[in-house]
């Protein structure tokens, strides 16, 4: 079983959607869920978790003690060292394939630092990226509010990947990214809505000639809307 830590300053943000669906029928079968309250590690009467950034500047930036003694907190909930993320948007931009680096062998679990205001001190983001193995994920080029949706991301992208949570095994490996194609057309009943018919060839019962479309249309899909998907399908 899979163990799962989310350091934050807004704990009660989770589970949140990570309890719909599959994701939620798996949270005690699958996969365990526990969230650290940054918070609770200020050693002041008023919790203070951030203070003005040295050097000047807008905004406030979350306080490296307090920071490391929450995330060291979480680290106590393993026997041996999970993978550590730190949501960013400076990280490197969240894949399938960082998906699964981060699952792959992952016997341990995974620990999530989510920031919020103008950031963390750098200092304790460089100690446990030197000391723990801590990598920087953003998962793209725009900024909002904090990690705590970026979090969610991660997390349901790689729970995914644990055999046995979904009901359909064959499921990730057809899926859009899992072989640098973008997922073919689906279709379900009716057969005819709004005077167009589903494909014949998907009722032909054919299934290699069935095999051949949708490869053919999934390579069409990349080809027009993800061209560096394309190029690195067609190395």
């Amino acid at each position: 079983m899979i163990l799962v830590t989310v350091v934050t300053i807004f704990p009660e943000m989770f589970p949140g959607a990570l309890a719909f669906s599959l994701l939620g029928a798996g949270l005690g079968k699958f996969w365990l869920l526990k969230v650290i309250d940054i918070r609770e590690f200020a050693t002041d009467k008023h919790k203070t978790v951030d203070d003005r950034p040295f050097g000047g500047g807008a905004g406030m930036v979350m306080k490296a003690d307090v920071v490391d003694i929450a995330l060291k907190a979480a680290l106590n909930f393993y026997s041996q060292l999970p993978k550590i993320i730190f949501m960013t948007p400076r990280g490197h931009v969240f894949s399938q394939k960082i998906a699964k680096e981060i699952m792959d062998g992952n016997d341990a679990g995974i620990i999530i630092l989510c920031g919020r205001y103008e950031g963390i001190d750098q200092r304790v983001i460089d100690f446990w990226k030197k000391r723990y193995n801590m990598r920087d994920v953003s998962i793209g080029d725009y900024i909002l509010f904090g990690g705590e949706i970026p979090a969610m991301v991660i997390i349901d992208s790689c729970l995914r990947l644990i055999p046995g949570i979904m009901n359909n095994t064959e499921s990730t490996s057809s899926e859009s990214f899992s072989i640098d194609l973008l997922e073919y057309p689906q279709y379900t009943k009716p057969r005819s809505w709004n005077s167009e018919d589903v494909p014949s060839i998907l009722l032909s019962g054919n299934h290699k000639e069935i095999a051949e479309w949708r490869t053919k249309k999934a390579e069409e899909i990349t080809k027009n809307v993800r061209p560096d998907l394309w190029k690195s399908y067609k190395k």
